[in-house]
């Protein structure tokens, strides 16, 4: 009754929220009213008048967003051309005035017509460019250099080359650049360096780069960034140094960046974020800081960065605070994969109402940025946006299960109540294990009903529904189903172990110790599924953190008691029951083959040990694979492997209740007593049916020859009649 007030609580605070404007899981259609849920978002339909809905499909923020607009003038395919240079080698390709020596094998720089205006020399064997090498093509915007293993470059290598606006130098053999290498290059506008053992660089590298537009030095070995790294480039827009080595940032490294606008600082060493390295930035729409070793974020890192658009603080051990975000309003992605939320709130991410794309860790973490269009992970496995069961196997077993266990034990109750066995106490022990175990056939009913419940709208309920008290009750109940279940086997086992190993000793309970034993065992059940309810702040929602709310988390989610306890459940509690349950069967049949050994009837007692071992086989089986996966599943998590969450949603749905399912099995319908019973009622209900229907054949014969009789009685009385009679008329006559 509790439960369904609950669920009439729940459905009004649901209902509630419907009336309130673009609730948790929809998002507004632009600059109209309207709201439209997170499904809708780029699905190929056109829900919104304007639009909104299929906009933003791709997280195309940043840098990505700024090359569209910049280049959204298309450009018309051209046909090949004839080649316009007088003079190149014969191995190379010619395309107007454009030419192609691609792993030529050649040695140096060849001699061009100076008319060229793109020279591509990749994969080649040019270990090093002297004075002018280049010089004389004047007209030239685009050099390709990559693949040479170029080692030496002389400070006068590029002069002449006024028109360049383009120089590829990635994957050679550069350690050092001169300084003022590229000051004869003013109009260039990309310099590529990426894949290169550079080591330090200085501003006075970039000396003449007045035009440099954008820098890439992927993969090098820079150790740290120079100080007024754009005085020599003032219109920088773009910095890529991914992949070094880079330890600190100083302050003044970005004083005078006034134009950056995409900073990529991924894949280095980067351990401190100082308070104002980054307010210099005006410009920047996306920082990329993501592969660090960062552990703090002060709050007013980004105060200034009033564009920011992009924010990548991914596969860092950081810590964030509730106010993290506070100072980025008009952030549109944001990236937080493989970072540990704990202190996780819908008021960590509500000041960004501009955000539409977050990337988590977790997929339920998506539950508390519930404004935000797209959210990744998808799915945990477990749930996903859609549905509280991720897929359809997921959704019919659970009915199935639920069915097979509810029916399997009320039916063992049903008939242990009818069939009354001599171990009175032994069978109200079974009757106690089943109701246990029937617990989980009710949980898993409920949680099928919910998944019904939030078909195709998960995502907008997803948060209220972990926090809610249905939840937590769910889970509560299926804890204490598992443990009570757990507890009860290991005395039924224990039970079992004294009558069969020391079958002459007065050590078997009574009716009286039976019943003080079984409400112990439900009582500590009930104690261990409830004391996670008595302090939040230390346990955390220790049942609400998937979907089924069962509190079986394999990459350690939960807070410090909450971990600390549901160790001590599962490798504690449920190891030890699992380890005396598979030592006390094993001891059980040594003792039964060791007295059957001594036995005369050798041919009975082999049929005998085959009948036991089977059974004892398929119990401690069915407890091994019911625990042994939740064992691996906690000692990997210990060693922080990565389990996918599909795993959990398998060990709760089909795993977990095969003891609950199979129990009523093996306890009581593969006994040799309850199957002499069943003989017994089946050969009394055949006999019954003999005796019915002979009885009906009796009585139908009956029927069918007293008839014959008559007419034949008849027959005779007439024929008697007619003969006294004729005797009569004779002798009258």
């Amino acid at each position: 009754m509790t439960l369904f007030l609950q669920l009439i609580l729940f459905l009004h605070i649901k209902d509630s929220l419907m009336d309130s404007a673009c609730i948790m899981g929809y998002f507004p259609c632009g600059n109209l009213t309207k709201c439209v849920p997170r499904s809708f978002h780029c699905d190929g339909v056109k829900d919104c008048e304007n639009g909104a809905d299929e906009e933003y499909c791709g997280d195309n923020n940043g840098w990505a967003k700024m090359f569209d607009e910049a280049h959204k003038k298309t450009y018309e395919v051209k046909e090949p051309q004839d080649c316009c240079l007088s003079q190149f080698p014969d191995i190379c390709e010619c395309k107007d005035t454009e030419l192609e020596c691609v792993e030529a094998n050649l040695e140096a720089v060849p001699t061009v017509s100076s008319n060229v205006t793109l020279l591509s020399l990749k994969g080649n064997r040019i270990r090093s460019l002297s004075d002018n090498a280049l010089f004389g093509y004047k007209d030239l915007t685009k050099l390709f250099l990559q693949y040479n293993c170029l080692s030496n470059i002389s400070q006068k290598a590029f002069y002449g080359l006024h028109q360049l606006q383009k120089l590829y130098l990635s994957n050679n053999c550069i350690r050092y650049l001169h300084q003022g290498v590229f000051s004869h290059l003013n109009e260039l506008k990309w310099l590529i360096l990426d894949e290169n053992p550079i080591v330090k660089i200085t501003p006075e590298l970039f000396t003449g780069l007045k035009s440099l537009f954008f820098l890439s030095m992927i993969n090098n070995s820079l150790e740290a960034l120079p100080q007024n790294l754009c005085a020599q480039m003032p219109l920088i827009n773009w910095i890529d140094f991914e992949g070094n080595k880079i330890g600190a940032l100083s302050n003044s490294s970005f004083v005078r960046c006034d134009e950056l606008t995409v900073l990529f600082l991924s894949g280095n060493q980067i351990s401190l974020v100082k308070e104002s390295i980054f307010s210099s930035l005006r410009s920047l729409v996306e920082i990329d800081l993501s592969n660090n070793l960062i552990t703090e974020v002060p709050l007013s890192s980004f105060k200034e960065l009033k564009h920011l658009q992009k924010l990548n603080l991914s596969y860092n051990p950081l810590s964030l605070r509730t106010e993290q975000f506070e100072t980025l309003p008009h952030l549109h992605s944001l990236a937080l994969e493989k970072i540990e939320i704990p202190n996780i709130s819908t008021r960590m991410f509500q000041p960004m109402k501009n955000l539409t794309h977050i990337y988590f860790k977790k997929f339920r973490y998506c539950s508390y940025a519930p404004h935000v269009r797209v959210c990744t992970p998808l799915t945990d496995g477990i749930s996903s946006f859609e549905n509280l069961l991720a897929n359809t196997i997921l959704r019919v077993f659970v009915w199935v299960i639920a069915g097979i266990t509810c029916f399997g034990n009320i039916f063992v109750i049903g008939m242990r109540s009818f069939i009354q066995s001599e171990n009175k106490t032994h069978t109200m022990s079974i009757k106690i294990l089943c109701c246990a175990d029937c617990l989980m056939g009710v949980y898993l009913f409920f949680i099928g009903v919910f998944d019904v419940k939030y078909r195709g709208q998960y995502k907008k309920y997803a948060l209220l529904w972990m926090e809610s008290l249905q939840c937590r009750s769910l889970g509560f109940l299926a804890m204490l189903s598992t443990e009570v279940s757990v507890l009860l086997l290991t005395y039924l086992t224990l039970e079992k172990y004294l009558a069969i190993v020391f079958p002459f000793s007065n050590m078997r309970p009574g009716r009286r110790q039976t019943l003080l034993t079984l409400l112990t065992i439900w009582v500590i059940g009930f104690i261990i599924a409830v004391i996670p309810f008595w302090d939040e702040d230390f346990f955390g929602n220790y049942y609400g953190k998937n979907g089924v709310c069962f509190p079986l988390y394999p990459d350690q989610t939960e807070e410090a008691g909450g971990k600390g306890y549901s160790l001590g459940i599962f490798l504690g509690v449920n190891l030890v029951a699992f380890i005396i349950i598979v030592f006390s069967y094993v001891s059980m049949f040594c003792s039964i083959q060791k007295t059957a050994l001594q036995t005369s009837d050798v041919h009975s007692h082999i049929h005998m040990d085959v009948a036991v071992a089977n059974r004892f086989f398929f119990i401690v089986f069915s407890d091994a694979v019911c625990w042994i996966p939740v064992f691996l599943l906690k000692i990997l998590s210990l060693f922080h492997v990565e389990i996918p969450g599909t795993v959990t949603s398998w060990i709760v749905i089909f795993i977990l209740p095969i003891n609950s399912a199979l129990n009523p099995i093996l306890y009581t319908l593969t006994t040799s007593f309850f199957k002499e019973k069943l003989k017994q009622l089946l050969h009394r209900h055949r006999r019954r049916s003999l005796f019915r229907n002979e009885r009906k054949s009796l009585s139908s014969s009956l029927v069918w020859t007293e008839e014959p009789i008559v007419q034949l009685s008849t027959l005779k009385l007439g024929f008697l009649h007619k003969k006294s009679f004729g005797e009569t008329v004779i002798k009258t006559t």
